[in-house]
Parts: structure tokens; C-alpha cells; sequence
């Protein structure tokens, strides 16, 4: 736990929104090896970026302490525009700290949380028990549900984690503590904000279920929701905590099941404490990351990527801190994405060819590891450090944020080109017969056809960045294909018909 309070703590000496937007903006760019790293902004943030339909990219400020965090948005190409500042209504009831990223939902509005602020406050959150809330593009934000709202916090209260929306439409998350048990709560809420606890944490003896989720869910091809617990699960005197986390999958109902227990190899060389959520990869399996364990780093170890399949059967793929002086990183605090090209990204906290800095990689659903950026490449760490997630723009590139260094010592923004081709993405990436399918890619104007696994689609043109269509009659699993002026684009995934 020490690790990751650290990690939080360094947040609360970051400055607020509006004077980061003030600065200016680093656009120095790094070829390394065919690649090209470019800081787009100074503004430190400790949660991911989502491509909107408008094509931005939107994230959030965390902000703890005094300054109460912010939402922003950022083109492609690294115009910055400050949208909302928590804590602009008395008693900060519109929220304070939001923790993590934000999603966008069907209806273009985009929903997040945070971590505390709302309407509650008790003498163990005096600084409120945290929201949900909904942001327009534009941003107009409306808080849905404030935590705590129910007698000894039965519904749970400071969330970390952000939001997935299920194909049901309703939103789904967890919360990090609070709930019946104490060990934190899954959730579900509709997109007007009526909210009902799907599940406790700790409900069963010793916490064997899990305790404290610090990540979110990913909703799995097969309907089922899979995520993550950074502590609880079958005790093992391996592990320096006692428990050392788990991975669960819920029904959609409620229904729980924990898939396994980390740590339950000796020395923990399946690792412990994943503090970061999972992502499905094409294969089907499930990976994710650990923070600490592995073969590399006794006692505690250095972190781990592994993969489970959503039975619950585990391979540990990495083991970091493998190369001289953790030049490969150490300690993954963040989740993985799947590119386009199949391979997985992530990224480490620490370590790196820089010292202590961290890294972005890469890793084959094999397991074979490449180190793709170490961050304080730059003198002072003008390029940021202590990267926090991955997300791949429709335009190919990679763009993230560290909430350290920078020209001002306020995090980063950033760009990272690795060549890889440009694609479009379906929402939702599956879907009957005549559902309603939004398109979004980098450069969509003047497409010509659309087909579903090569049958064919009508479809609207909306902009640059979004084409609205619905799913043919004939039309089979495979990928979705827009024929443009430029050329052909194809879909990152498959879109899957039931």
C-alpha cells in the first residue's frame, strides 16, 4: 500500500488547471528509432485521454490539496482548452479530485468521477465521499450521484477508478472503499444517474473475494465484466501485505466470481497488487499488469504483465526490473492497450534507461517485451515522468499523460509516433442486425462505402472524425472496413455480430 499512497501523494503538489494552460506549450519532438515523441502541452495529470466522436481527446486533472482538479480537452495536434474547475459550487458539492479518465457515452456526453467532493461529508471524509458526473463536449457538467448518500456509506465512497458502459447502456464502476463490508463496492448507474450496488467487497471470510479495487471494469465479449482488486484474495506469507489482490468477473446482475488469487506461487512470481484494470485482446484473453512481484526485485518484486483467460487460467508474461539497473522499468501502475497492429502498450512508473523516470513498451500477446520510450530522455524531465496510461488516437499515434516533470514541473502531455497506420473505431464493437453503429477515425471525409465483413452499409457522413451507420442485413463477424480518398481504413477490432 505504501507504494501506491507515495504515488498518490506526489499529486497533491500539482497546480491546477488554469495555471498550467498558462504556460507554454513544449512541441519539441525526439526521433528514436523510427519513432517521434512529442510533449503537446504542460499539464500534469495522473488518468488516461478518450478520443470524443468531435475528435479531441478529453482528460482529467487531479488536483488534490487546495486546487480541486479540472476536466480539459486537447486536439490531435496540442491545442489545450480548460472546460470545467471542480469545486465551483460551495461545499465543493460538484466534486473535488477526479482520479481517472473519462468515457464517452452513446449520447456524446462524457461521464467520469471523483474522488472526493460531493454532497456528503462524514468525519472520515471531511473531505466528502466523492461523485459521478456527466460533462458535455463542451463542458457543461452535471453531478449524477454523490457517494456516501446511503446510511454508514452502504454505497460505497471515494472512487479511483473511472467508467465503462455496457451494451445494456448503463455504466458500470467500482469504488475503492465504503459498502456493507468496508472493502469497497462494484456498481452500476444509468446515464441520468440512478445508481444501485451490484456488489461488497470482503463479503467473504478474510476478504478472499478481494478488498479495495483501485481499477475499473472491462465488460468481455461473452457479456461478463472483469476487473481487478489491489489487495485481498487468498492469504500467503509471500506476500509483503498479506494479500496481495485478485481478478473477478461479474455477471451483469451481480454475480460474482473470483478467478484468482495473486501471489499463490512462491515468492510471487505471478505477481501482486494489480492496481490497474484489464483489456481483451482480440485472442480473447484478458492481460493486465501487477505493481509488484515477479521474478526480479525480492522481497517485493518489481512488477509484473500477465494474461488470464476469462476462465481464470494465469501466465505471467513479463517479470520487469529483467534488465541491467531496471532499464526495461519497474512497477506498473497503469493498465495496457491492445493497438491496432495486435501488439500491447503500456506503460512503467519508474524506472527506465533514465533512472527512475519510467516507460512506455511494448509487448507482444506472447510475451516478447520492447522498451519504446524512457521519460527523462529530456533535461530537468522536460518530457514529464511517472507516465500514467495509453490510449491510440484513430490517426495511429499513441497519447498519454505523466503527472511529473514538464517545463514547469507540472506533468506533461504527450504524442508518441511509432508508425503505425491509421484506423477507424466502431462504438459499439458489436451489435444486431439494424443497431445503430457510430464510426470514428482521424480523416473520414469524402468516404465512398462502408462494408461489415464485406457487406456492404448505408451510412451519414457526419465530419471529419465521425460517420453514423447501422449494421447490414448479412452482414457476419469481421471487420469493418471505410474506403476513403486516402484509402482504405479497417477497424482496430472486430465488430462481433451475436
Amino acid at each position: 500500500m505504501e507504494r501506491i499512497v507515495n504515488a498518490l501523494g506526489k499529486l497533491a503538489s500539482g497546480k491546477g488547471l488554469i495555471y498550467a494552460v498558462s504556460a507554454l506549450c513544449a512541441t519539441d519532438a525526439f526521433v528514436l528509432s523510427a519513432q517521434t515523441f512529442t510533449v503537446l502541452e504542460n499539464v500534469g495529470s495522473r488518468a488516461g485521454l478518450v478520443q470524443a466522436t468531435n475528435g479531441d481527446l478529453y482528460g482529467t486533472i487531479y488536483g488534490p490539496g487546495p486546487l480541486p482538479g479540472s476536466v480539459f480537452k486537447i486536439t490531435p495536434s496540442g491545442a489545450l482548452t480548460a472546460l470545467y474547475d471542480f469545486c465551483s459550487q460551495s461545499g465543493c458539492t460538484d466534486g473535488k479530485a477526479p482520479a481517472a479518465g473519462l468515457v464517452q457515452a452513446a449520447n456524446g456526453d462524457l461521464y467520469g468521477t471523483t474522488s472526493f467532493g460531493g454532497a456528503n461529508t462524514n468525519s472520515a471524509n471531511p473531505d466528502g465521499a466523492g461523485t459521478i458526473f456527466k460533462i458535455t463536449p463542451s463542458g457543461t457538467l452535471t453531478t449524477l450521484y454523490s457517494f456516501c448518500s446511503q446510511a454508514n456509506c452502504a454505497d460505497g465512497e471515494n472512487p479511483y477508478t473511472g467508467l465503462v458502459q455496457a451494451t445494456n447502456g448503463d455504466l458500470y464502476g467500482t469504488v475503492y472503499s465504503g459498502g456493507t463490508m468496508g472493502g469497497g463496492t462494484i456498481f452500476k448507474i444509468t446515464p441520468s444517474g440512478a445508481l444501485t450496488t451490484l456488489y461488497n467487497f470482503c463479503s467473504k471470510s478474510g476478504c478472499v473475494d478481494g478488498d479495495l479495487p483501485l481499477a475499473g471494469l472491462v465488460q468481455a465479449a461473452n457479456g461478463d465484466f472483469y476487473g481487478t482488486t489491489g489487495y485481498g484474495g487468498v492469504a500467503n506469507s509471500s506476500c509483503q501485505y498479506g494479500t496481495c489482490g485478485t481478478v473477478f468477473k461479474i455477471t451483469p446482475g451481480g454475480a460474482l466470481t473470483t478467478l484468482y488469487s495473486f501471489c499463490s506461487q512462491s515468492g510471487c512470481a505471478d505477481g501482486s497488487n494489480p492496481y490497474a484494470g484489464l483489456v481483451q485482446a482480440t485472442n480473447g484473453d484478458l492481460y493486465g499488469t501487477t505493481a509488484y512481484g515477479g521474478a526480479n526485485c525480492a522481497p517485493s518484486g518489481c512488477g509484473t504483465v500477465f494474461k488470464i483467460s476469462p476462465s481464470g487460467t494465469l501466465a505471467t508474461l513479463y517479470s520487469f526490473c529483467s534488465e541491467s539497473n531496471c532499464a526495461d522499468g519497474e512497477i506498473p501502475l497503469a493498465g495496457l492497450v491492445q493497438a491496432a497492429n495486435r501488439d500491447l502498450y503500456g506503460v512503467t512508473d519508474y524506472g527506465g534507461a533514465n533512472g527512475e523516470g519510467g516507460t512506455i513498451f511494448k509487448i507482444t500477446p506472447s510475451g516478447a517485451l520492447t522498451t519504446v520510450y524512457s521519460f527523462c530522455a529530456q533535461s530537468l524531465c522536460a518530457d514529464g515522468q511517472y507516465p500514467e496510461g495509453l490510449t491510440q488516437d484513430t490517426n495511429g499515434s499513441f497519447y498519454g499523460s505523466a503527472y511529473d516533470g514538464g517545463a514547469i514541473f507540472d506533468g506533461t502531455v504527450f504524442r508518441l509516433s511509432v508508425g503505425l497506420d491509421p484506423f477507424v473505431e466502431t462504438r459499439p464493437t458489436s451489435g444486431e442486425v439494424g443497431g445503430a453503429v457510430e464510426i470514428l477515425g482521424s480523416d473520414l471525409t469524402g468516404a465512398t462505402s462502408i462494408t461489415f465483413n464485406g457487406t456492404a452499409a448505408t451510412f451519414t457522413v457526419v465530419s471529419r472524425y465521425l460517420i453514423t451507420t447501422t449494421v447490414p442485413g448479412g452482414a457476419t463477424t469481421g471487420t469493418v472496413q471505410v474506403a476513403t480518398p486516402n484509402g482504405t481504413l479497417s477497424s482496430n477490432v472486430p465488430f462481433r455480430i451475436p
